[in-house]
Order: C-alpha cells, then sequence, then structure tokens
C-alpha cells in the first residue's frame, strides 16, 4: 500500500510540474516570443493541453470571468498540494502503522 502512495505522489509531483511548463509555454505563446506555427511548439503545446485542460475546464467553467486573467492553474496546484498533504498527514501514517 505504501507503494502505491508513493507512485500517486510522484504523479501529482510530475503533474505540478506539468501544470507549471504549461503556462510559462502558454505566456511565452502570449507574448510572441515562441513561434506558435513551429511544428515543435505546436506539437508541445497540444500534448500539454491534452494532459492539462480535462483538469482545468472544469475550474474555469465554476469560476468566474476575469478577462484575460487565467488563475486556474494556480486553483489546481493548490488542490494538487492540499491533497498532498492529506496523503502526507493522515493517510500515510495509517499505513506505515499496519
Amino acid at each position: 500500500m505504501r507503494a502505491i502512495l508513493d507512485v500517486i505522489l510522484l504523479v501529482l509531483d510530475l503533474y505540478k510540474w506539468v501544470i507549471i511548463i504549461s503556462a510559462i509555454l502558454s505566456w511565452l505563446i502570449a507574448f510572441n516570443v515562441i513561434n506558435y506555427r513551429n511544428d515543435f511548439v505546436r506539437s508541445i503545446w497540444n500534448g500539454l493541453q491534452a494532459v492539462t485542460e480535462p483538469l482545468l475546464r472544469p475550474i474555469r467553467n465554476f469560476m468566474p470571468n476575469l478577462g484575460s486573467i487565467d488563475i486556474s492553474p494556480v486553483i489546481l496546484l493548490l488542490l494538487i498540494f492540499f491533497l498532498e498533504r492529506i496523503i502526507y498527514y493522515y493517510v500515510y501514517p495509517s499505513v506505515i502503522g499496519l
């Protein structure tokens, strides 16, 4: 059981980095630092969107429209941090005690 929790925590940690990279890449595309018409950039962007959009879209639908500011990645990161803390403080001690 502890190995499963370790894998879940590792996946959550990797997903945090994917969200951060996606946010930075969106800024770079928005400010024309990186050209979206480049095939390599477009493939990375589409891959990141395919991974992050299923969890970001419900948050965007729930949040009010703030114009051009998108805080859904921040909210998703806070939820992931909260889930990790729940696993560390409540689930892990009960598994180690078995």
